[in-house]
């Protein structure tokens, strides 16, 4: 399981309208807010809006018909009896914070709180604790479990490894020395009241591990842990502004000597590690703007000195080394952005100077040193939210969108880990016109999300293999003012289909045997679920209530496996007072028969894949993968004990599989790496420790997660060349003389001759090592190290492609990017 950590220090704002998911944890936390707004919907609707030209301001894309199958009665009765209403009666909560806990339990908690000053709940207030074990289909209140205390919302239930859960009580820091805490270690059956040391700057950490270590900030800087899981606390180091778990039991933070934010702002931070639980600490580096640890990777931002702009080091081995990645540099107007990674690569964005809402995408090798440059003119909105996607459903493939030099936002998808880019296919069920004249599917990201055009990104999940489902438009770019609908591809995006018309809410049951979808009603009220047992071909309806309610959000169990579904609202009663639904579908007793060998089929994953005019047969990164993956025309179950099998194949090794390495450019003609004339002669620039390392290479390396074998072989394991930084290349063998040579015949002369070359040879040697290690403390004491970065290829297709560090993860299915500053590396 992939896991990113980035350093807590500045509260998350849980951005929530319709529906936002909390990472790929040990649970997944949706929340639902109800907003005045919302309330008064059913009272008085608006008119659409109107152009100057009086026409509507949203046009319908290109048709397409999909298939749609009615209900038989006996499936209408089938679902009748296994669906489940709960209302929430009295509970008056504006915000509901949905956390499922372990895995399989079928625990699900449910938290009615409010967003309001706390002054608010001084006289009375709590919020209400609800806790289901059958996947949501009944609910019983367990407030009286944390005595009816106001729960913080913006802390929402923190689920940690196993069965763990975390409530924080909202108290006043007024009058009480530390705050409140209430643990679980039985998924919510039971809870301990638990009395800080300290009040909260923000949620308590988890180890991704262990559960009984956990980490908090405390609101004056203070650094805590608990090896208990909070029964005991103990403060470990003060004036710290972010923090992040990361191997192992490593922790690294940032502390500041005086004001905390006027160090950010100056970027003075120092940056820290202990690797005993806060037993002793080790300086990483000094003036640092932030930091944050991806993957295996630890990474900072530095301002060398006032005029200088900031520069990025990064580490693989949890700071013990460190080197300058050769990125461009930031200004304090610019930013860099983790946009994904893991153990083997990281893909980075640097943005551009200017308010150009676009900068440069680069891909790391597995040290997070030599980056490449892979695609340009990278889509970065005004605020900092960026349409980049891994599409977990297949290896090696990501979707982002680029702003083009028309103006005009176009996606685009690589399927080797960003090594080439070329725009989507278009859907097979869609023409778009002879007045466009290029036409092809663009896909709505974080940016039309967060302009209220789409209610969800794309969603992918490693179980549903190939399966991706995206809202986009049909054109020559992506359009605003048209309605989005909603797209499938069953191969990982290599081709697509139209599948819903109009905006709507999804999710993936039963590891992609199943796809459910809630149509996104602005204006209207819900009671109309589709589902579709074929990835999307067909579609059947079911009115899953006979009183309609406002959309709230749907919710599953996340990791697919489950074949329930809950649908979130709220209904206005008679007083006016709304209160809240939720609506939990059945459809395992629909879809009853366990699937058997002959439901199955064998798939070659990337079997679309070319490069340039050349098919690969599914070779990608080295590996050719077949996946064991549901026949769409079997209507059967996967079930929870589901494996997604594949077999992999090494294939032989090609250049298409290496970079040029530094120093060297892949020639267009031949598609050979060739020495850079300016590099003749000349050292590698790449300084460690003190010194130069000029390995003697054929010019290629490796593309990180590359697993090919044999073939193509360039000879990368050859003798490197150590000496002191500065010093030059020692010069090639003397040219002949032909001046007369001495000879030296005699015995005598012979020995005369060795011990006077002995005698200078010490003291030469003696000379060499003092300079050597002089030079080595003064360019360790000041190391800049520089390194080159080679430049990736870009592939256009025929149509013409013409588009505070915050670390985020990769905006997939209903998982809300973080926005907050703890994400920034200044």
């Amino acid at each position: 399981m992939r896991r990113f950590a980035v350093p807590v220090g500045v509260r998350v704002f849980l951005c929530v309208l319709l529906l936002s998911a909390e990472g790929e944890g040990w649970g997944r936390m949706l929340s639902f807010r109800r907003t005045q707004q919302d309330e008064s919907r059913g009272q008085a609707r608006s008119r659409p809006r109107r152009d100057a030209s009086g026409a509507l301001r949203s046009s319908y894309g290109p048709p397409f018909t999909s298939c749609r199958v009615p209900l038989t009665p006996a499936e209408h009765k089938v679902l009748d009896d296994n669906t489940h209403e709960t209302g929430f009666n009295g509970d008056d909560g504006s915000y509901v914070i949905l956390t499922w806990v372990g895995d399989g339990t079928g625990v699900v908690l449910v938290l009615s709180t409010f967003s309001a000053p706390i002054e608010s709940f001084l006289e009375g207030g709590s919020s209400r604790l609800y806790r289901s074990t059958d996947y949501g289909k009944s609910f019983r209140d367990i407030s009286h479990r944390i005595n009816h205390t106001f729960i913080r919302e913006e802390f929402g239930v923190s689920v940690g490894p196993g069965s763990s859960v975390i409530l924080t009580a909202d108290i006043p820091v007024v009058d009480n020395r530390g705050g409140i805490i209430f643990t679980s270690t039985d998924a919510g059956a039971t809870f301990r009241f638990i009395q800080l040391p300290f009040h909260l700057a923000q949620p308590i950490t988890y180890h991704f591990l262990n559960p009984d270590y956990l980490a908090a900030l405390s609101i004056d800087g203070g650094l805590w842990l608990s090896l208990d899981f909070g029964a005991k606390w103990t403060k470990v180091h003060d004036g710290v502004h972010s923090f992040s778990w990361g191997a192992g039991i490593n922790l690294f933070f940032s502390y500041s000597r005086v004001d905390s934010v006027e160090a950010e702002e100056r970027g003075n931070l120092v940056l820290k590690r202990t690797n005993d639980l806060g037993k002793t600490f080790t300086t990483i580096h000094d003036d640092i703007y932030s930091f944050g640890y991806i993957g295996a990777f630890l990474f900072f931002s530095v301002m060398e000195d006032s005029r200088s702009p900031r520069v990025m080091y990064f580490s693989s081995d949890q700071g013990d080394t460190f080197r300058q990645a050769l990125l461009p540099s930031a200004s304090t107007e610019q930013f860099y952005s983790i946009l994904d990674g893991d153990e083997d690569m990281l893909f980075m964005h640097v943005d551009n100077p200017g308010d150009t809402f676009f900068g440069t995408m680069y891909t790391s090798d597995d040290r997070g040193i030599l980056f490449s440059k892979s695609l340009e003119r990278h889509l970065f909105d005004g605020q900092r939210k960026s349409d980049f996607t891994n599409i977990t459903s297949l290896r090696g493939v990501y979707l982002t969108n680029k702003l083009d030099d028309d103006g005009r936002i176009r996606s685009v998808i690589s399927f080797n880990r960003g090594g080439t880019w070329r725009q989507l296919n278009k859907p097979e069920n869609v023409e778009c016109g002879a007045q466009v004249q290029n036409c092809n599917l663009h896909i709505h990201g974080e940016h039309s999300r967060n302009n209220r055009i789409v209610p969800m990104l794309a969603l992918s999940e490693p179980t549903a293999v190939g399966l991706v489902i995206a809202h986009g438009t049909v054109g020559d770019s992506l359009s605003s003012s048209q309605h989005p609908d909603v797209f499938v591809s069953s191969d990982g995006g290599y081709n697509w289909r139209g599948t819903l018309r109009g905006p709507h809410h999804y999710s993936i049951l039963d590891s992609g045997g199943l796809i459910v979808a809630v149509e996104a009603h602005r204006e209207g009220q819900v009671k109309t679920i589709k589902f579709s047992t074929d990835e999307g071909q067909c579609w059947k309806s079911y009115n899953f209530t006979e009183q309609p309610f406002f959309f709230a959000g749907l919710a599953s169990e996340p990791g697919t496996k489950a074949m329930n579904v809950s649908v979130w609202g709220f209904r206005p009663e008679e007083d006016a007072q709304p209160m809240w639904v939720a609506v939990t579908i059945d459809f395992q007793s629909l879809i009853t028969r366990e699937c058997a060998d002959q439901d199955y089929e064998e798939w070659l994953a990337h079997s679309s894949y070319t490069e340039g005019e050349l098919e690969v047969s599914g070779c990608v990164l080295g590996i050719k993968e077949i996946y064991r993956r549901l026949k769409k025309q079997s209507v059967c179950r996967n079930g929870r004990g589901f494996v997604m099998s594949k077999k992999q194949t090494p294939c032989m090794c090609t250049r298409k599989d290496y970079l040029c390495d530094f120093g060297y450019n892949r020639d267009v003609n031949t598609s050979n790496c060739v020495r850079q004339s300016s590099a003749a002669n000349k050292t590698s620039e790449i300084c460690r420790n003190g010194e130069d390392d000029e390995p003697l290479s054929a010019g290629y390396r490796k593309v990180p997660s590359n697993k090919c074998e044999g073939g193509f072989n360039p000879q990368l394991h050859v003798q490197t060349v150590v000496r002191p930084c500065g010093v030059k290349p020692s010069p090639g063998p003397p040219a002949r003389s032909s001046s007369p040579t001495t000879h030296f015949d005699t015995p005598r002369e012979r020995l005369v001759l060795i011990l006077v070359c002995a005698g200078a040879g010490v003291v030469v040697l003696v000379v060499v090592v003092s300079a050597l290690i002089a030079v080595r403390r003064v360019v360790y004491r000041h190391r800049t190290p520089a390194y080159r970065f080679s430049n990736l290829q870009i592939q256009d297709n025929e149509n013409g492609l013409a588009a505070d560090l915050e670390s985020t993860t990769s905006t997939n299915g209903t998982v809300c990017q973080h926005d907050s500053d703890d994400d920034l590396i200044g």
